[in-house]
């Protein structure tokens, strides 16, 4: 029951809700510029990215794997998104979002979220740093003249940057915005810092008249309720070649980043979140939106931060965003239209502050070389592609450096025993990458007639290892020589059938289990486990 725990931890009384409901109406007015932004780089309707981000936001807030997370419509499914829309049109959007949230479903049943874990703390870095430049870089379009944003292909690009008076006004709204938010927390915590920046600018740009950029000046959110909407597409195995590389690709991106940012708001708040539960909620949010006329979506690190830096803990705040942005489209649309563009980029710039692991430029000189290329690798993948591109080129750069690194540790001590026979005592894993060096480790030619390896300190990995033993006495036997193997598991004895000639000690041989299945009736090799 961790919600319960939760709600007895933070002691949800009174004060608790309020600074809950006003963190969810803080990441809600946040929402809109993102929502409607992220719509323009799909090619969609703003409305198709505010439903998303009021379906997904509401869904994973009531089921989620984390409470205080906020998901709604990203950028990193939006430029995936934008081909698809632009070849196929936005019914085969729906349909693919569908799909993606059956497979995000798969998922968490599966219980593959726990391969998460996987991700080195290099690459959780180069993430949090490469997301914080993504959200940096994606407010600078708000200095530009509404109205004259074009579609590139890969999001929104051209028109006319302000300048002079107006690009003055701008920065100043911008920076009064992030300087309330920095000394509002001095004063009082009654009100989120954010929620009290971004009222206090509004104020004073509606009360003075100042001729700033205004969310209405992106696009109207005014809209109804969102309603149930079965995609107008062909049910035919051509539908599915087009929409299932699609959904597969936005299916990986969504669960990857709602698992790094799960992991890293559960680091904030110094609690774990369930990572299967949250590729299930991400998968029927998206199930849901896809059949509601929603883009889809995943978690979404900055509106997760501005939650979490307003006091939102629990789900309420969630909860919260979700039904504040649904009260937006419905109701306030003429009222949130008229908030300046620079109060929501004061906010988006301090949760960039925020997000940037700043003590990672100086760990960089106190951190191995691989894992200081590690970050700044994934750092520079991120911005310039995706996130997903960018964890998969972390983690397999950090795979291959382990095994670089452990492959160096394999050597022998060699002595004689009171029979004459030669023994070698390996040290350190025996494995595909220290296979080769574990052959030249012996001196063939000139052992005597018997040679002992013990295993004792080391340890047989996969069925590289395997090969490369049975190779060695391959070669003692060509030589004339027995070849004897000490303190290797009862797995490895089973498995070295092809070398027949090879003595076991088996009397002091340990019980552990190798990375590989045998069947005993087959004889044949399987998967690892």
């Amino acid at each position: 029951m961790p919600d319960l725990r939760v709600m007895q931890d933070e002691k949800l009384s009174i004060g608790r809700v309020r600074i809950e409901l006003l963190s969810g109406l803080t990441v809600a007015l946040a929402l809109v510029p993102e929502a409607v932004a992220f719509a323009f780089v799909a090619g969609v309707h703003p409305l198709v990215g505010l439903y998303a981000a009021f379906l997904v936001g509401l869904v994973t807030a009531v089921i989620g794997g984390r409470p205080g997370m906020i998901s709604g419509a990203t950028g990193a499914l939006a430029v995936v998104m934008v081909a698809l829309v632009a070849q196929h049109g936005v019914e085969y959007l729906f349909a693919t979002v569908v799909l993606m949230g059956l497979l995000q479903v798969t998922a968490g049943v599966l219980k593959w979220g726990k391969f998460i874990r996987l991700v080195p703390h290099p690459v959780m870095l180069g993430f949090v740093n490469g997301l914080a430049i993504v959200i940096f870089l994606a407010q600078l379009g708000q200095f530009k003249v509404p109205g004259t944003m074009v579609d590139t292909g890969h999001g929104m690009g051209g028109g006319v940057w302000l300048s002079g008076q107006p690009l003055l006004l701008m920065l100043s709204l911008v920076a009064l915005t992030m300087g309330i938010i920095w000394i509002m927390p001095r004063i009082t915590r009654i009100i989120p810092a954010p929620l009290a920046g971004i009222g206090v600018v509004a104020a004073l740009v509606i009360v003075f008249g100042l001729d700033v950029p205004r969310v209405g000046d992106l696009a109207s959110i005014q809209g109804g309720l969102p309603s149930f909407h079965v995609p107008m597409v062909p049910l035919t195995m051509e539908t599915l070649e087009i929409i299932l590389p699609y959904a597969i690709i936005l299916a990986a991106i969504g669960l990857i980043e709602s698992l790094l940012t799960l992991n890293l708001v559960g680091e904030m708040v110094g609690r774990r979140g369930g990572a299967s539960q949250e590729c299930i909620a991400q998968g029927l949010a998206n199930t849901l939106t896809g059949f509601f006329g929603g883009m889809g979506g995943c978690a979404m690190i900055g509106q997760s931060m501005i939650n979490v830096k307003s006091g939102g803990r629990t789900r309420i705040a969630g909860i919260a965003a979700a039904l504040f942005l649904l009260i937006f489209i419905l109701f306030a649309a003429p009222l949130i239209e008229q908030i300046p563009l620079a109060a929501l980029v004061g906010v988006m710039f301090m949760v960039v502050i925020g997000t940037f692991a700043w003590n990672s430029l100086t760990i960089l000189r106190k951190v191995p070389v691989t894992d200081a290329m590690v970050i700044v690798l994934v750092t520079a993948v991120t911005v310039k592609y995706d996130l997903a591109i960018a964890v998969v080129v972390g983690v397999i750069v950090s795979a291959l450096a382990y095994s670089w690194n452990n492959a160096k540790r394999i050597h022998a001590t060699t002595r004689l025993d009171d029979s004459g026979a030669r023994v070698y005592s390996i040290e350190g894993p025996l494995f595909f990458g220290s296979a080769e060096g574990f052959g030249e480790l012996f001196d063939i030619d000139g052992d005597p007639d018997t040679v002992i390896v013990d295993f004792d300190q080391s340890r047989v990995v996969d069925q590289s290892a395997l090969q490369a033993i049975e190779t060695l006495a391959g070669k003692y036997q060509t030589a004339g020589k027995t070849l004897q193997l000490r303190h290797l598991s009862r797995d490895c004895h089973r498995l070295l059938t092809k070398a027949g000639h090879l003595m076991v000690d088996s009397d002091d041989d340990p019980e552990y289990m190798i990375a590989v299945d045998y069947d005993v009736r087959t004889g044949v090799l399987g998967a690892g486990h």
